[in-house]
């Protein structure tokens, strides 16, 4: 398939969901094939699974799963990029360069409104462009399956990318799902990257007690009560599996080239995501 970049280099700038840290990032061209990178104050951040972070996005996820998906070099770590991977990825764009402007070494890409659609709309004001290369996308010789309890994602062969994510949810107020993306642009983004993350207010209310999300209200958020979003509203019957389905795509981009093969996800997170990528690029090193 061939190489694309972005056309052009534009800013987006917003305040981080879990540090509230105001922040800035300007995303732009890369023409020498190198992927996509992240520059932090001096450091080069390469978007792979080599490179994920264990650093935790706040002190009180210091004993459970990542709650977003974090990148690390030097000791400069970048927290909460899966929606900016997400959407290069639904767009098609195989090669970026993103500069962070922030004087914490620990810092986090911005949530906007909580889905990927700001950074879909960056990149669409600039355009993409074809480079004069193309990239081998990752094939999988052999099923991979990752799973705990009811949870799974499950990775085989196939002839064009393929992802599905099915939610299960004891929630009234969530409407459980099976969703799908073939890889097509424009399915992605009208429907994919405008779905926020969301959470359920009990959830809301024990982070605010810990510190987090003071700088945002119900109206800024997807916050889900007993009878649906309080302050807000569904821009998709399936919003909240369509968002996982996002933060998926955006995962798995850390395998460092586009994945051709057919994804299925039931009930799963970041950390298995993360389990998910590290076994394919684990596939590809065997193989080679």
């Amino acid at each position: 398939m061939q190489r694309t970049t972005l056309n052009g280099s534009v800013r987006v700038s917003g305040v981080g969901l879990f540090s509230a840290q105001p922040i800035s990032l300007k995303l732009s061209p890369m023409l020498d094939q190198s992927g996509t990178v992240f520059k932090h104050q001096g450091i080069l951040i390469p978007v792979h699974i080599n490179n994920l972070s264990t650093i935790p996005v706040h002190p009180a996820f210091a004993q459970m799963k990542p709650r977003c998906t974090s990148l690390s070099v030097g000791g400069v770590n970048i927290a909460t990029v899966e929606h900016v991977l997400s959407a290069l990825a639904g767009l098609g764009i195989t090669d970026a360069f993103i500069e962070i402007d922030s004087d914490q070494p620990q810092c986090e890409i911005p949530i906007m409104d909580g889905s990927a659609i700001d950074f879909v709309n960056a990149i669409q004001s600039v355009g993409i462009q074809q480079l004069n290369t193309t990239i081998n996308p990752i094939t999988i010789a052999q099923a991979i399956r990752i799973e705990e309890g009811d949870s799974s994602i499950t990775i085989e062969p196939a002839d064009s990318p393929s992802y599905s994510y099915t939610l299960e949810y004891e929630h009234k107020a969530i409407t459980n799902a099976s969703v799908v993306w073939d890889g097509d642009t424009n399915e992605y983004i009208n429907r994919i990257a405008p779905a926020r993350t969301f959470c359920l207010e009990h959830e809301a209310v024990a982070m605010k007690s810990a510190g987090m999300f003071t700088h945002l209200g119900t109206k800024d958020m997807l916050v889900l009560g007993d009878v649906g979003p309080i302050d807000n509203a569904l821009r998709h019957e399936h919003e909240c599996a369509l968002h996982k389905l996002l933060d998926l795509i955006g995962d798995l981009s850390l395998v460092g080239r586009p994945l051709c093969a057919k994804v299925t996800a039931i009930k799963s997170g970041h950390a298995m995501a993360h389990l998910a990528a590290l076994a394919i690029v684990e596939q590809i090193a065997h193989e080679s």
